[in-house]
């Protein structure tokens, strides 16, 4: 019998913006440092005693998150730095795990809630970057027979003015849709390979999908895909008694215009490297190596609950590489869609060859006029960029751009990777068409490899091996999957609406 997880999509604190405050529920006071004086309090700061921050050593660091006076109305007085945009994030995640230590007996939503008067220069970026903080910062996932710890409810943002609160309150709703994004993402990560199997996963994708209107989902089992054509996925599947899947999500509203962009994410839902196996230690951490599909899934989701006008469709090849006498060898020759035929020298270089067949389907069957795929491709990523940054490969400058723009509006940085062409003759293969792994720097081969699939559209490879997983917490990331690159993902798709 399976071992359950929790229940999916983890549970999230709403958000609210309204017009006044609510009686009875403690403000959180915001504070900024002051070059050369005490910290600058802002809405409700004057409820504080004169001198309360010289006794407690205040100062308005970011993150420094100090409990309020007891009777004072203050429950929490947060530290912003010096306030620009990316400080109201951290800050954010701060508070909501400080709150959440406290919450112990907590039952009222008065108890469960936070509510802040935000500062007139508050802008739309600062809310955004404050809600991602408080939404994600309190993440948690585990699988355990203990009662759930209370978590913060709500998040009530007080604005005043009409004009300014209705541009808060939609900056704060998208926040939350991204934050919710990035969590399912996490969730689908997280969730442990016993119970996340090929199908697992696509079904579980499919029953988000079902709850957004016009958000279609379709799963293709092993015989279509032997049907089909999909030898890299098969390949890598063989070597599992639970057979591989495709999801295909798509979003095509009425009234879309512009591109038909498909997102690609590399679904292996547990790694054990095959017949070239991994070591033992960290391959627990292969739960994770779906974590581009995650995001790929979540992504459209969150496409969908936004209900942007622009056609989307997500693939996912979903497969699990493991170790029997049925697994895929090195010297195989696999046959993609289309024909292409890849000769295999790594079984751990998995994949690659299942976002090579979903990237030749997606040219061949859904005419896309733009590609991106998604991966924990290579550990080269994680040497290259260390494990806060995605690579990003791309064979249009354009494309490459709007990547990189998407990310910074949301938190997630991406550099930019050469595609050497000089390195293009060590992926030929003298027995088949392509090497699957070639020797050389392993990040910028294996995006080689890719774009040979891609039929010469604009396409951009995502590699996320390090920024998926995350060792310790840091600004609103906690230890595990991370969700990274949905956002930018659902950012990119939005920078295609005009």
């Amino acid at each position: 019998m399976s071992t359950p997880v929790p229940t999916l999509p983890t549970t999230l604190p709403d958000v609210e913006v309204t017009a006044s405050p609510r009686k009875g529920v403690p403000l959180v006071v915001l504070s900024r440092t002051s070059a050369d004086g005490p910290p600058r309090f802002g809405p409700g700061g004057d409820r504080l005693p004169e001198a309360w921050a010289d006794l407690v050593a205040f100062t308005g660091a970011v993150g420094e998150a100090q409990a309020g006076p007891v009777d004072s109305g203050v429950r929490w007085v947060l530290g912003l730095g010096d306030g620009e945009s990316a400080q109201w994030r951290s800050a954010g995640a701060a508070l909501v795990r400080a709150a959440e230590a406290t919450l112990d007996g907590a039952t009222s939503a008065a108890d469960r809630g936070l509510q802040v008067e935000l500062p007139e220069d508050a802008g739309t970026d600062e809310v955004a970057e404050f809600v991602r903080g408080v939404v994600l910062g309190g993440y948690k996932f585990k699988v355990t027979a203990e009662e759930p710890k209370p978590r913060v409810r709500g998040l009530r943002l007080v604005v005043p003015d009409g004009e300014r609160r209705a541009a808060i309150d939609a900056a704060a709703r998208r926040s939350a849709v991204l934050a919710a994004a990035t969590s399912f993402a996490r969730d689908l990560a997280n969730a442990p390979s016993n119970v996340k199997d090929p199908a697992w996963l696509a079904k579980t994708a499919a029953k988000a999908a079902g709850k957004v209107a016009g958000l279609g989902a379709e799963i293709r089992d092993e015989r279509w895909l032997a049907a089909n054509g999909f030898g890299g996925v098969l390949a890598v599947g063989g070597g599992s008694e639970r057979p591989p899947r495709l999801l295909e999500l798509s979003w095509n509203p009425k009234g879309a215009t512009g591109p038909h962009i498909v997102l690609v994410g590399k679904g292996i839902t547990f790694d054990t490297g095959g017949i070239s196996i991994k070591p033992a230690d960290g391959m627990h951490l292969m739960r994770t190596d779906m974590a581009g599909g995650g995001a790929v899934i979540a992504a459209m989701v969150a496409i969908g609950t936004l209900g942007l006008p622009v056609r989307v469709t997500g693939l996912v090849p979903c497969a699990e590489n493991h170790v029997s006498g049925a697994a895929y060898r090195p010297g195989d020759v696999v046959r993609h869609v289309g024909g292409t035929t890849s000769e295999i020298t790594n079984t751990d270089a998995e994949g690659r060859l299942v976002l090579a067949d979903a990237l030749a389907h997606a040219v061949r069957a859904l005419h896309p006029t733009v590609l991106v795929d998604v991966a924990t491709l290579t550990g080269a990523m994680k040497v290259a960029l260390g494990l806060r940054t995605g690579g990003l490969f791309a064979s249009d400058q354009a494309l490459a751009e709007r990547i990189q723009t998407a990310g910074e509006e949301t938190g997630e940085a991406w550099w930019p990777m050469p595609l050497v062409c000089d390195l293009m003759p060590d992926v030929r293969s003298e027995i088949a068409d392509l090497r699957q792994a070639p020797p050389g720097p392993g990040g910028i081969v294996a995006a080689l490899f890719l774009r040979e699939f891609t039929g010469g559209l604009p396409w951009a490879h995502l590699d996320i091996a390090g920024p998926a997983r995350a060792e310790q917490a840091y600004d609103e990331v906690n230890p595990g999957g991370t969700g990274f690159a949905t956002r930018t993902l659902v950012q990119l798709a939005l920078s295609f609406t005009g």
